[in-house]
């Protein structure tokens, strides 16, 4: 059962990529990316309260759907906002600075795993997680229809 519900989260983070991607194409990184995470706040609650397996995997293939539309969009939106004298330096070391903070969150997930249930865990930290990447997109600039190509 949990080799088939990997399958289909991922599945629905392949395709949750694509889509939500091509949506950002269309109204902007910040709105796709933010549009997605809002709706999976909304998902939380189905994907860590499942009552029923077929449940479980409807909620986890949207979850990951939103989560991987939404960070799917995260290379394209940095490169964008990167100078092009920074563009080959500039997204791998972002990458890098959030791989930093993302790693204390085993700390953090352990120590809400002692105070509260693991679904309660897992649900509150993921709804932090995604208010936080939330405001931070919301906040932060866009620098929409940017052209890579070199001026002549």
């Amino acid at each position: 059962m949990v080799s088939y519900a990997a399958i289909v989260y991922n599945v629905g983070a392949i395709i949750g990529g694509i889509v939500v991607g091509r949506y950002s194409d269309r109204v902007g990184r910040r709105r796709a990316m933010v549009s997605a995470l809002i709706l999976a706040i909304v998902l939380i609650p189905a994907w860590a309260y499942a009552p029923t397996v077929p449940i479980l995997f409807v909620s986890a293939f949207l979850m990951q759907f939103m989560v991987q539309g939404a960070w799917g969009v995260v290379p394209a939106h940095i490169n964008e906002l990167s100078p092009p004298q920074a563009r080959a330096f500039f997204p791998g070391f972002a990458y890098q600075l959030g791989v930093m903070v993302a790693s204390s969150i085993p700390f953090i997930e352990s120590a809400l795993g002692e105070l509260f249930t693991y679904r309660q865990s897992m649900g509150t930290l993921m709804t932090l997680v995604f208010i936080g990447a939330i405001l931070v997109v919301w906040k932060g600039p866009e620098a929409r229809g940017i052209s890579f190509r070199k001026a002549a």
